[in-house]
Formats: structure tokens, C-alpha cells, sequence
């Protein structure tokens, strides 16, 4: 769908375009570790990387579902829109949400990280008790 969202030429024709934007599609995920500068990387203590995760999921389905369909106008508008947003989530949408979101407090230890959704005792209660 990332090469029909190109449907005017500019300086170059608008398949060569599409043929740009589907390599930069793969390549922008290569810069992703530069363009994501939040300390915490687990997504299970940022809520609001969370919801653009899965608008992002939502977004490469409609992607996927628009690169298998005829290229009707209403397709063609639809793979220009998810195309673009697509592209905003890793130059505009992560970079700005590193910034401002204040992810919830690590645990001390990943075994206190399960075991406190499990209900059990930490690591450290465990060894002190023995």
C-alpha cells in the first residue's frame, strides 16, 4: 500500500516515489533505537507508548489490507493516510512521547517483577526468611 500512496509526480515519477518510501519504511526501524530516547524500553511501564503501539498495529493492518485490494480512489486515499501516519509514529509520534511521558517505577529485579503479579514472595523476603 506504501507504493500506491504515491499518486503524484514531482521531481520523479510517483512509482519511483513509492519505491523510496517503501525502503525508507524498512530503514526508519534501523534508526528507531536513536529516534526512542526514553530510558525504560518495556513498554509494560509506559502507558502512552502502549496506545501508539497499538495504533500503530491497527495502522499496518489497514496497510496490509489496502496493498491487497484494488486500487480504487477510496483505497488509494486510505493508503495515503495510513502511509503518512505510518511514518509520523517513528519521526514525529516516538520522539515526542520519549519526551513527555514519565514511565511508571522499575522493579528492582525482574523475579520481584513476577513474582508480585503472581502474588508470592520477592527474591530477597525469600532469602532473608531462610
Amino acid at each position: 500500500a506504501i507504493l500506491r500512496a504515491f499518486t503524484a509526480d514531482f521531481i520523479i515519477p510517483a512509482k519511483l516515489w513509492g519505491v523510496v518510501a517503501m525502503f525508507g519504511s524498512i530503514l526508519i526501524l534501523f534508526f528507531l533505537p536513536w529516534l526512542d530516547k526514553s530510558p525504560v524500553r518495556s513498554a509494560n511501564f509506559r502507558p502512552m507508548y502502549r496506545i501508539a503501539f497499538w495504533v500503530l498495529v491497527l495502522d499496518v493492518l489497514i496497510l496490509g489490507y489496502c496493498g491487497g485490494s484494488a486500487a480504487t480512489p477510496g483505497i488509494v486515499i486510505t493508503s495515503q493516510i495510513t502511509a503518512a501516519y505510518y511514518f509520523a509514529h517513528f519521526l514525529i509520534i516516538v520522539p515526542i512521547i520519549s519526551r513527555l511521558e514519565r514511565p511508571k517505577p522499575l522493579p528492582n529485579s525482574i523475579t520481584e517483577a513476577v513474582l508480585a503479579k503472581k502474588g508470592g514472595t520477592s527474591a530477597s523476603e525469600t532469602a532473608l526468611s531462610a
